[in-house]
């Protein structure tokens, strides 16, 4: 009996040391490479001190950051908006959630060919987003500029099916977003999300036609497994982000490109 004790509080001690080891671990976190990596590697060493090794994993596409954290291969992402995460959960069977909102990037028209809207021909080529939150989002930019008119301006998940006004005949492809800025020598104008243009170079500030207003309701955010929610890494990690530090890092290094949403 006494041997039998002996053993349990030694597994007891055991599974403790190894929860703390766990706890203490890496915490893993997918992001897209700008700005969402580059604030990560911002408060890494902030985390560090606070017990969090962050290890940051880098994706180039919107598919695989929910589907790793899904399945478990990663602890949470930080690359995209709420009606995006929405639109993924339904369409991939999912379910995760946000815990935190960190920044908007105003959403803008690029193009190589014309200098402003009022240069825009009848019958140009105008290339969207082929996901349906950002594509709807494009759409909507789109009416607000006066190009066109959607059956519902409310309806964020707008397709080009739902455009009942073209005065201008404007054709509409619809790519991946990662791609969008490599064929703007290809098309008239293209709608870009804000950390794609910044990868390929672009000043959103400088060289969008047009942006959405500061105000937009497409704030990124940090999501995660709903039962990893309360998981103290994690908790760590969203009050690491949401701190007067990297809201000053953001106004500097983006300059208006990216705004802080806390």
């Amino acid at each position: 009996m006494k041997s039998t004790l002996i053993r349990s509080a030694l597994l007891a001690a055991i599974f403790s040391v190894a929860a703390g080891a766990a706890h203490a671990g890496k915490l893993t976190i997918a992001a897209t490479p700008t700005p969402h990596a580059e604030v990560l590697e911002f408060i890494k060493p902030a985390l560090a001190k606070d017990g969090v090794d962050l290890d940051i994993k880098v994706f180039t596409d919107y598919i695989q950051p929910n589907q790793q954290v899904f399945e478990k291969n990663i602890d949470a992402n930080y690359f995209q908006h709420k009606p995006y995460l929405d639109s993924f959960n339904k369409d991939h069977g999912t379910d995760l959630i946000s815990v935190a909102l960190v920044h908007v990037e105003p959403f803008g028209g690029y193009s190589s060919k014309i200098k402003s809207l009022s240069e825009l021909r009848d019958g140009a080529t105008i290339a969207l987003p082929n996901d349906p939150s950002n594509g709807g989002r494009a759409l909507v930019l789109l009416q607000q500029q006066g190009l066109i008119k959607l059956k519902d301006p409310s309806n964020i998940l707008a397709t080009a099916r739902d455009v009942v006004e073209n005065p201008k005949k404007l054709k509409f492809r619809e790519l991946e977003a990662a791609t969008l800025a490599r064929v703007l020598p290809d098309v008239d104008l293209a709608l870009i999300n804000t950390n794609y243009a910044l990868e390929a170079g672009l000043n959103p500030l400088e060289d969008a036609l047009f942006l959405e207003d500061k105000d937009s309701p497409y704030a990124n955010l940090i999501a995660v497994r709903p039962e990893n929610a309360s998981n103290p890494d994690i908790v760590k990690l969203v009050e690491t982000l949401q701190t007067p530090e990297v809201k000053a890092f953001l106004v500097e290094k983006y300059k208006g490109a990216v705004v802080p949403a806390f």
